[in-house]
């Protein structure tokens, strides 16, 4: 994580601009999704309340990104959830999924409108089939950022997400959000499942389909 390069300015010059061809292990999460038997462990006053869900998640391709030297692909995503047979939002959240195959480190990013961004690390291989990302809200780069009320009343001290590419062409993931709630001594495991259908295929990004022509 800490071996760079001396030079931090100069950008790689041989950039293959067509994301969807080097996404590594995020390549089969590109697409347009639907999961129809999500299921939610959350915290209640009364102890842990499950709660089923039907899940909507678009992961489109971005333009290669670059930080001097760093190179990196990867899908911007937006996914909105509901509770089975509800038209109200139940959960929204965007962010990006990125690669560096340089170093075969995945960047997860969140953001949820109820003040609170997640940025999670985790590495794999190009042609890996799953992996896991991880959040601290003691890490300095990979950490877990809360608004004052979620500080205070529902603390996150640590997040992980595991994701599996099934054979069957869908995709599932497993969430771990730990939370220090206000009055309890132990930590809360708010946990989050489901299994992936894609619906549609993803868009070329924008200087792929430039290249096209």
């Amino acid at each position: 994580m800490s071996d760079f390069p001396s030079d931090i300015y100069t950008e790689p010059s041989d950039i293959d601009v067509d994301t969807l061809k080097n996404l590594g292990p995020l390549a089969g999460l590109a697409g347009i999704w639907e999961g129809t038997r999500g299921l939610d462990v959350k915290p209640k006053a009364d102890g842990p309340r499950k709660q089923a869900y039907v899940e909507r998640i678009e992961l489109q391709p971005i333009d290669p990104a670059t930080n001097g030297p760093q190179l990196m692909y990867g899908l911007r995503y937006h996914t909105f959830i509901t509770k089975p047979n509800n038209v109200k939002t139940y959960h929204d959240q965007v962010g990006y999924w990125l690669w560096e195959p340089a170093t075969g480190g995945i960047i997860h990013t969140l953001t949820i409108p109820r003040g609170q961004v997640v940025m999670a690390y985790g590495q794999a291989s190009a042609d890996a089939k799953s992996f896991e990302v991880v959040a601290t809200a003691d890490s300095v780069s990979f950490g877990i950022r809360s608004a004052p009320f979620l500080e205070h009343a529902f603390r996150t001290v640590e997040f992980r997400m595991k994701v599996t590419i099934n054979d069957d062409g869908s995709w599932s993931y497993d969430e771990d959000t730990v939370m220090m709630i206000k009055g309890q001594s132990e930590p809360f495991h708010h946990t989050d499942r489901n299994t992936l259908a894609r619906i549609a295929e993803p868009t070329p990004n924008p200087l792929a389909l430039a290249a096209r022509g």
